[in-house]
């Protein structure tokens, strides 16, 4: 064990130390050890080389006063930059991402303020007659709604499927009946990119 290794070495009675490096004493010139205590970076330690390994008799069992136990990645200025480049680009992606999240739901008020109006514009359509239906300021109407529509669809809007399907509490609110399927739409619900931004409010048999 004359060749040390730089890394982490156990005393006999348990502590642990990083060996730093191998050093000569000016006046003696023997050979000495410099070594770290790990619970207290602070204290630096010296001891003559021969002692460091040297084995020790106890309790009628050889055992080295250093045992060797790992070594110990070197803290180079490299793998420093190589880390702090890591926490950077992840700092990046989170940023990216929470951005992303903001853009995508940032909509929402706005959508809870123009939403009714795209609402009043279908309802005005549902109650017309057929004659009506070919008048040119409802067929102009129609142009405006699917217009709207698309813009919607667009910017991640999706309509709620109601009548005719199961009744969901996360999409729905029953305003009246009991049962599980949805009989009547009595105002649309909305999500904004899978989030629900609006329910549905339906009447249920």
């Amino acid at each position: 064990m004359d060749n040390l290794k730089k890394g982490i070495y156990r005393h006999y009675k348990g502590h642990e130390y990083r060996f730093l490096n191998e050093v000569k004493n000016s006046e003696t010139k023997d050979d000495m050890i410099v070594y770290q205590d790990l619970e207290d970076e602070n204290k630096i330690w010296t001891r003559p080389k021969q002692m460091f390994l040297e084995e020790l008799e106890i309790d009628g069992i050889k055992k080295p006063r250093f045992e060797f136990l790992r070594e110990e990645e070197a803290d180079t200025w490299e793998n420093k930059y190589l880390r702090a480049l890591a926490d950077y680009q992840n700092l990046l992606k989170q940023t990216a991402k929470d951005r992303e999240e903001f853009i995508k739901y940032a909509l929402a008020d706005f959508l809870q303020d123009i939403l009714p109006v795209y609402d009043h514009l279908k309802l005005s359509m549902s109650g017309l007659g057929e004659e009506e239906a070919k008048n040119p300021w409802a067929v102009g109407v129609k142009h405006v709604l699917k217009q709207f529509k698309d813009i919607l669809e667009v910017r991640g809007v999706e309509e709620i499927k109601t009548v005719g399907e199961k009744f969901d509490h996360d999409l729905m609110e029953a305003l009246d009946g009991q049962g599980e399927k949805v009989k009547q739409e009595i105002m649309p619900g909305y999500k904004l990119n899978g989030k629900v931004i609006r329910h549905a409010k339906v009447i249920v048999e």
